[in-house]
């Protein structure tokens, strides 16, 4: 049985302006999801001085990394379910509550592991909160310029905050100390926290029905085991006993999850973690797998880039994180011009030319050198890569969610944020094992050079990949992203609807 309940704010997506109670919804997700993205790569510039400060290890330190990424990207699409069960605004509540705790008690860490807890809590919240924080968008702006607006700017903020992540963590790390990239977090969760709470109540079609607690153990587990083995290929390759094994087992946990989902949708006795019939929509299926790679080649990029500046052209950590300012502004441009484009030209146009005008980006990265600069090597294709990776991912995210009910907006967006999780930690484990073979035992700025050369020119090949998933799934989106929440939206209630009962 499905409650009948429907979004408290339709009107909205109709029309080109933003009342207040939506507005109010657009700022709370924004700064939500510039939180989350911030996380992700505000510790990695601090991680030799939190190495020194705390004692870790050369095997500890990844740990720093590895716990955030491993519950965080193991635990989405049950974060998901839940705020399609309990409700957005409780979920995000409780999300940001856990991010916020334990990013203060991260930063009075004492020891080790200590930080590596604080982390793995975080990435719970995160969990929680960003699913719930996208479904809650989806929702609120099913139709209309609205929802492009919504889009753009949900978009600008996601890589924006993975962008200024890597200046903020350069500037707090050199000026203030390493311990400010957790406590960084605490004010804007606050912030956050006062948005939600003033946000209308739930606008989840909360279901009944008992839940499917074994899939979601084994759908969390399955995740968690993949991420898990990806992960630690940088200390046992792709080929060994270890990583295969792991691997193995993660694909036959989550083989017996299909199982297991197939059977409940059969028999109708409990509520399925996930309705296989949802990856049957060409939009969401096409969605995930855009996201799946942008994720895979967007990440190492950052990671390859910021190594790039500091080891090769000798960069300190706040000049490194000034010099990806040319990226985040051009990729706002790109989220601007979304939300102009928008509304009349189809989102798998902007997919496709967003895509490969990224990956002409990052080809041109791949031509740095061991005695260039800032003007000659990186200006340039940060302006191009940062327009591109700015028109494409708000329409990614807005059609994956369009052709679904309101009472899975929550489920979706929990696979695009796993999608988009589990292709950062194959991404920075693959084209990183590249980039390692490549420079071989070198040391020097030459031998370095070349394997970060090659790593971003695999970035440009990922996602030249992703503009034939857009160009070859997606061909029934015809219609501009704000056309394209109606439509989807009714579509998706039926097949629910139809699964239901």
């Amino acid at each position: 049985m499905t409650d009948s309940r429907t979004p408290h704010a339709t009107s909205p997506g109709t029309t080109g302006s933003l009342a207040p109670r939506t507005g109010l919804t657009l700022a709370a997700v924004a700064v939500v999801q510039f939180l989350v993205s911030l996380d992700l790569s505000v510790v990695n510039v601090g991680l030799p001085e939190i190495a020194a400060g705390l004692g870790f290890d050369a095997g500890g330190l990844p740990w720093v990394i590895h716990a955030y990424a491993l519950t965080f990207g193991g635990l989405l699409l049950l974060g998901g379910k839940a705020a399609d069960r309990y409700g957005r605004k409780r979920m995000l509540l409780l999300g940001l509550g856990l991010f916020g705790a334990s990013s203060l008690l991260g930063g009075f860490a004492q020891t080790p592991w200590q930080l590596i807890a604080a982390r793995a809590i975080q990435g719970v919240g995160a969990a929680a909160l960003a699913p719930a924080a996208l479904a809650l968008l989806a929702s609120t702006f099913p139709s209309g310029p609205a929802r492009v607006r919504a889009f753009g700017v949900w978009s600008a903020m996601n890589a924006a905050g993975g962008a200024l992540g890597v200046l903020l963590g350069g500037v707090l790390t050199e000026y203030a100390g390493w311990r400010w990239v957790m406590f960084v977090n605490v004010p804007m969760a606050a912030v956050a926290l006062a948005l939600t709470w003033r946000i209308a109540s739930d606008t989840a079609a909360v279901r009944g029905g008992r839940p499917d607690i074994l899939g979601a153990v084994l759908a969390t587990a399955g995740v968690t085991l993949l991420v898990f083995g990806v992960v630690r290929t940088d200390e046992h390759g792709w080929t060994s006993a270890t990583t295969l094994s792991t691997l193995a087992f993660a694909a036959a946990l989550l083989a017996a999850f299909v199982t297991v989902e197939r059977i409940v949708e059969r028999t109708a006795r409990r509520e399925p973690l996930l309705r296989l019939g949802l990856l049957a929509n060409r939009s969401v299926a096409g969605g995930v797998a855009f996201t799946l790679l942008i994720g895979t080649a967007m990440a190492p990029s950052f990671y390859f880039m910021s190594l790039y500046l500091q080891r090769v052209l000798g960069n300190g950590p706040a000049a490194t994180g000034l010099m990806f300012i040319p990226f985040t502004i051009a990729l706002m441009a790109g989220a601007f011009l979304t939300v102009k484009l928008g509304h009349r030209v189809p989102p798998r146009t902007l997919l496709i030319a967003g895509a490969l005008l990224t990956a002409a980006g990052f080809a041109w990265f791949g031509l740095i050198s061991p005695d260039g600069s800032f003007p000659t090597d990186v200006l340039g294709p940060s302006l191009v890569a940062g327009t591109g990776f700015g028109l494409c991912l708000g329409p990614a995210v807005s059609v994956a969610t369009a052709g679904v009910a309101a009472a899975e907006a929550g489920t979706a967006s929990g696979l695009l944020n796993s999608a988009r999780q589990i292709g950062a930690s194959l991404g920075l484990a693959a084209l990183g094992t590249a980039a390692q073979a490549r420079t071989g035992s070198g040391t020097g700025v030459s031998d370095l050079n070349s394997g970060y050369a090659l790593g971003l020119t695999l970035s440009a090949g990922l996602l030249v990949g992703a503009a034939v998933i857009a160009v070859a799934v997606l061909r029934g989106q015809g219609a501009g992203l704000a056309a394209g929440g109606a439509a989807g939206g009714a579509a998706g209630a039926r097949s629910s609807a139809t699964a239901a009962k």
